[in-house]
């Protein structure tokens, strides 16, 4: 294995998601090199987005992988410098296959990824974990703030079906085991809620929860908090953390906590001309955690940038619209 790597060189698994498109193209508008999977390079709903961002073209190479096969992943990351892991599933409506759909791309797909990350001799790996492996965490002493030091319970997400959050709480734990066992630089970002402009072609779960809401889907949350966050934003933390030598362990990345039915009126009070419907919530909760300070205060530098609870709103209807997702 050659000595000499490019630390401009970095690979970006799950590259053609909300979240990784966006991270892509700051990667390239700051100089770097990527190698930004794909599951079908014949798909171009995965590609034409990616390629046509600024520097793609001299800067920018595709790979297809399978998370659950190693041997695909290994070209992808083989060369490279960092490895950026946001490739998971997720899946807010009904799992039927909650192993097959979630569980094993998540758990075994994240262990794939460190594995050919060390063999490749990888100086750091940024995992993009979740809020949802903070919470929920019905057991936590209600009068501590839930920060990076809190977990979701495991237990409770299996007796109540919440496959996403358990897919990314045992997913982040495994690579936590991996780091120690095979002494590997892993720093985790968790982001929340990610809304803002849209560069792909299909809308992310985040996005398709506030389009179903402005086209009148009346759905209520009893106690269902957000923890919103500009996409923008967040593939700035991934990349703070990964250039910041001395960050470590977790990383929460929200704008502010607030009540879905708080959210709901903030949407409906920027853009009244959707007429959204009122929703009515049997009970109110408050929210004892991380509120008002952006990203982790252990990122440097990056409560400042954050944007607000208004320009989130706002860039996501108004990406939207020029889609044309919403007339």
């Amino acid at each position: 294995m050659s000595t000499a790597i490019d630390d401009k060189l970095v690979c970006v698994t799950g590259g053609s998601g909300y979240i990784g498109s966006h991270l892509v193209s700051l990667l390239l508008s700051r100089g770097y090199t990527v190698h930004a999977t794909v599951k079908d390079l014949k798909d171009e709903k995965e590609t034409k987005h990616l390629e046509a961002l600024q520097g793609a073209q001299s800067s920018l190479r595709l790979f297809q992988i399978d998370l659950l096969d190693y041997d695909s992943i290994v070209p992808a990351i083989s060369g490279t410098f960092g490895v950026f892991h946001l490739a998971s599933p997720c899946i807010v409506d009904q799992v039927h296959h909650p192993e097959k759909q979630l569980l094993d791309p998540a758990i075994k797909g994240t262990n794939n990824v460190l594995r050919a990350a060390k063999e490749a001799g990888v100086k750091r790996v940024v995992v993009t974990s979740s809020v949802s492996a903070i919470t929920p965490s019905p057991n936590w002493p209600p009068h501590l703030v839930k920060g990076e030091d809190c977990w979701t319970d495991i237990d409770y997400c299996k007796q109540n079906g919440l496959w996403y959050p358990l897919s990314k709480t045992l997913a982040e734990k495994a690579a936590w085991e991996f780091a120690k066992e095979n002494d590997l630089d892993v720093v985790v970002v968790h982001p929340g809620t990610v809304m803002g402009p849209v560069l792909p072609p299909t809308l992310n779960a985040s996005m398709l929860m506030i389009l179903r809401l402005l086209q009148g889907c009346t759905d209520t949350y009893q106690d269902f908090f957000m923890g919103s966050v500009h996409v923008k934003d967040v593939a700035l933390a991934h990349l703070l953390v990964y250039e910041n030598k001395s960050a470590a362990g977790r990383h929460l990345c929200v704008e502010a906590i607030s009540h879905y039915g708080d959210f709901a009126a903030k949407v409906a009070e920027l853009f009244p001309e959707y007429n959204l419907p009122r929703l009515l919530f049997a009970k109110r909760y408050t929210a004892r955690t991380v509120e008002d300070q952006g990203c982790s205060t252990k990122v440097d530098g990056f409560r400042h940038a954050v944007h607000t609870m208004d320009q989130i709103v706002k860039d996501s209807v108004e990406s939207l619209k020029s889609k044309g997702f919403l007339s």
